[in-house]
């Protein structure tokens, strides 16, 4: 298995325990300031950008606009569990060529645009993104206090971890 794909399935895991520990009241729960979103939109959101990497058309374009965003995802546990089970199982299931380039179709901004990328750029993207989002997750379950026994839920490999001397 490619070593983009194994880093992607150990950071994806994490949303398997997150909500394992939570019910669906506090999946769905967007209360928290400032952004007022729940840790169900958050999840919602990471496991849609993969199903568009997924999904990529005959032409080897990728659209990052055109997501589900299957709302039961976001307050549902069990409709979050399958959507989240079966990402995983097609992500176990690729066979691409990561240095294969490939059209990304997002919008930055300005309205949407074509971005040249390689199926591996864009995978390592998805990785980071997934961990950008689960450091929102994290600041939300501080806030409805759901404590999760993982010091690294939200933070990127390369981040300098703090030494506590005493």
């Amino acid at each position: 298995m490619n070593d983009i794909i194994v880093s992607t399935l150990k950071t994806l895991n994490k949303t398997n325990q997150i909500i394992s520990i939570l019910n669906d009241d506090l999946l769905s729960d967007s209360t928290i300031p400032p952004y007022m979103s729940s840790i169900g939109s958050h999840i919602r959101h990471i496991l849609d950008f993969y199903d568009c990497i997924l999904n990529r058309n005959s032409e080897f374009h990728i659209d990052l606009t055109s997501r589900k965003r299957n709302v039961a995802v976001e307050t549902n546990c069990n409709e979050a569990v399958k959507y989240y089970n079966m990402i995983i199982d097609r992500l176990h299931n690729i066979n691409y060529n990561f240095d294969e380039a490939i059209y990304v179709i997002d919008d930055l901004g300005n309205g949407k645009i074509k971005i040249r990328y390689t199926i591996g750029a864009l995978f390592a993207q998805a990785n980071s993104h997934t961990i950008h989002h689960y450091a929102i997750i994290n600041y939300i379950m501080n806030g409805l206090e759901v404590e999760i026994n993982d010091t690294s839920l939200g933070y990127n490999p390369t981040t300098p971890k703090k030494i506590l001397i005493g």
